[in-house]
């Protein structure tokens, strides 16, 4: 099992190119006693949207794990063409709403791969913190707790805790379950603002809108690729009818 970053081209002036910024090969993972993956073989674009579609327990989550350096793989290649760890932003119910959490004070954890959790953030950290706030549009809620916020800002604040961590590359698990549709239109229409402006967006969805708005799609069934590709190419009708009536 390997797991690489390589440093990204120094070269000045360079017109941006969509390559791989992750390339796995006969990738396997899962949990002890319980694998999950098997055997995949994909990239993830850079400078794109990738969304990660399959039911329940198709291995979507773990995928996203072992992308973000949480769940080591157990055979296989994973590389990252890239000296910046991932930003992982799990699923909204990861983070309970009886934390005595302000949204400023979520945020600012995600400083902590930088900082450590005991160490005073510096003026570059809080700037980061202010910047990401911004970008989402929640400076103003800045003070609250994250019990007294609406679902949409929930996930706003979590997206600006990946976004803090400034990385090239954000995963997200479900950034838009049990939003409504408002909600979910302005995630989307963040995501797609953040690839415009240097980001490699992976999420995991259960949306198929928001998975056909992606610019590429891992199809996954128990564990394993289904197809990938261009989601009009992947989320046919007939590949959509194989994999769910097979539950």
């Amino acid at each position: 099992m390997t797991i690489m970053f390589n440093k990204p081209s120094t070269s000045p002036a360079a017109p941006r190119e969509r390559t791989a910024r992750v390339h796995f090969t006969d990738l396997c993972a899962g949990y002890p006693g319980r694998p999950v993956l098997h055997q995949l073989n994909a990239e993830i674009t850079g400078l794109a949207t990738t969304a990660l579609v399959g039911p329940n327990g198709s291995g979507k989550s773990t995928l996203l794990g072992a992308l973000a350096g949480v769940i080591r793989p157990t055979s296989g290649e994973l590389l990252h063409a890239g000296d910046l760890p991932p930003a992982f932003v799990p699923q909204r119910g990861a983070v309970g709403d009886t934390l005595p959490l302000t949204v400023r004070q979520t945020v600012q954890m995600g400083r902590w791969g930088e900082r450590g959790p005991w160490r005073r953030l510096t003026r570059r950290d809080h700037a980061a913190v202010d910047a990401a706030l911004d970008r989402l549009g929640i400076g103003d809620l800045a003070p609250r707790q994250l019990g007294e916020l609406s679902g949409g800002q929930r996930q706003r604040t979590l997206i600006a805790q990946g976004l803090a961590q400034e990385s090239d590359l954000l995963l997200l698990d479900e950034p838009t379950t049990g939003l409504d549709p408002e909600a979910r239109e302005r995630i989307g229409a963040l995501l797609t603002a953040l690839v415009a402006d240097g980001v490699t967006v992976v999420h995991a969805t259960h949306d198929l809108g928001a998975a056909r708005a992606a610019d590429a799609c891992l199809l996954l069934q128990d564990g394993r690729l289904a197809g990938q590709g261009r989601p009009d190419q992947v989320l046919t009708t007939s590949a959509l009818a194989r994999i769910w009536q097979t539950l």
